[in-house]
């Protein structure tokens, strides 16, 4: 299965922030979960991924073609939402279609009006008066009309309700059906990643904390809960995070069997992304 896309060692400075050598594949027909904190530097990954900035060092690999020299040939293959919808006000969903088309030579008419009926979008209200999801829906649908092989989101599920996310996440699974399609979805909502995500990477402070199946994440990370005494007895080298209380403490551990055999009268539940994310947020580094 080869690789849609290939981010490796990326680097970039900002005052105050670095994004630290960030990498990640995505092989064909499969969807990445990118997860992280605000201020992780997943927005930053995304626009270095569509070259609209520099980087500082590292390279970008789309459909095997570097994403600066090879820009022209990857844009009309990409499609990209982010957590606004950009287009003016004013606009219609015909006046999207006018304008798009003029920019992607495989624009596909028939395909978006077949999405604008599938999404329930009237196309006599201009997009000020569309709900948030009804915004959304439109970006998503005018980012698959010219047929990309790639769609990067950012945020675009945030703040949309269970039963629009659930639609939009429907859409997804039949974009990858192929090996030609791939997904990146940065989401918060950790529970959508649970259900539709091949694969997760984890952005914490600017660098990748791990990049891997969502399959072995869930088999290999758990949640060690004990009391203070029987934790004291615990070896530090298998905690990653750690929070106590008066009465209890936990920890997150890596490797869950390796712990479980280790302490076998102790619990170690299986840790979900969540858990993951709250621990490398709130817990303390051992």
């Amino acid at each position: 299965m080869k690789n849609i896309l290939e981010v490796d060692r990326l680097c970039k400075r900002y005052r105050g922030f670095e994004l630290k050598d960030v990498s990640f594949r995505i092989p064909g027909g499969s969807i990445m979960g990118f997860i992280g904190e605000n201020g992780a530097g997943k927005t930053t990954t995304i626009k270095l991924i569509l070259n609209q900035f520099p980087r500082d060092s590292g390279a970008v690999r789309v459909f095997g073609l570097d994403n600066r020299t090879d820009g022209k040939k990857i844009k009309g293959q990409v499609g990209a939402v982010f957590d606004e919808c950009y287009f003016p006000g004013e606009f219609k969903t015909a006046d999207v279609e006018k304008m798009l088309r003029c920019f992607y030579q495989t624009w596909d008419a028939g395909l978006y009006r077949s999405l604008l009926s599938k999404f329930r979008l009237p196309g006599s209200t201009p997009v000020k008066d569309f709900s948030r999801g009804m915004r959304m829906k439109l970006s998503i649908a005018a980012a698959l009309t010219h047929r990309p092989k790639l769609l990067l989101l950012d945020e675009a599920t945030s703040g949309l309700d269970p039963v629009v996310r659930s639609e939009i996440l429907d859409l997804l699974l039949e974009f990858i059906q192929d090996e030609e399609h791939a997904v990146l979805l940065s989401t918060h909502i950790t529970s959508d990643l649970e259900h539709v995500a091949d694969y997760v990477t984890f952005l914490h402070d600017g660098q990748v904390v791990f990049s891997e199946s969502k399959d072995d994440l869930a088999d290999s990370y758990g949640i060690l809960k004990c009391g203070k005494e029987d934790f004291a007895r615990v070896d530090r080298a298998l905690l990653l995070r750690t929070r106590q209380s008066r009465f209890e403490c936990e920890a997150l551990v890596r490797n869950r069997r390796a712990v479980m055999r280790a302490y076998p009268k102790l619990v170690v539940d299986r840790a979900s992304i969540e858990d993951i994310m709250v621990f490398y947020g709130k817990g303390d580094p051992q």
